[in-house]
């Protein structure tokens, strides 16, 4: 009996993989099963990154350090801020943008559930309002 999927792993931070891109951000994969994807990100001070969408996957990001500001909505004209502690749900399809308004690197977590298959595709901007 093969029981490999049956026991408990971790990762450490040199057994990271390097994520799906998207310019401004670096990802590094911690786990992904056929439903889940968990990983860390770094964005550095001043940077935004490329408007993206995670397709059928909805996401959960908690900010260790650092902030973050997500544009998203028509035009991109909605914006939610979020600094170390607090959590953001991002929904399957919603086209946005990160940035990091602070003087210091942002650190975060995120965990996306979902479908399977790809969970994350670059796009030139979010749909005109």
């Amino acid at each position: 009996m093969d029981r490999r999927g049956d026991q408990v792993r971790i990762v450490t931070p040199g057994d990271r993989r390097p994520g799906p891109r998207t310019p401004g951000m670096d990802r590094q994969e911690a786990f992904a099963t056929e439903g889940t994807w968990s990983g860390y990100v770094r964005t550095e001070a001043g940077m935004t990154s490329g408007w993206h969408h995670h397709g059928e996957w909805e996401s959960v990001i908690y900010v260790l350090s650092g902030a973050l500001r997500m544009e998203f909505g028509p035009d991109g004209a909605d914006t939610v801020e979020a600094g170390p502690g607090d959590f953001i749900h991002v929904p399957k399809g919603a086209v946005h943008r990160e940035s990091n308004p602070s003087a210091r690197a942002a650190d975060i977590i995120v965990v996306r559930a979902g479908a399977g298959g790809e969970s994350t595709f670059n796009v030139d901007g979010p749909e005109r309002g």
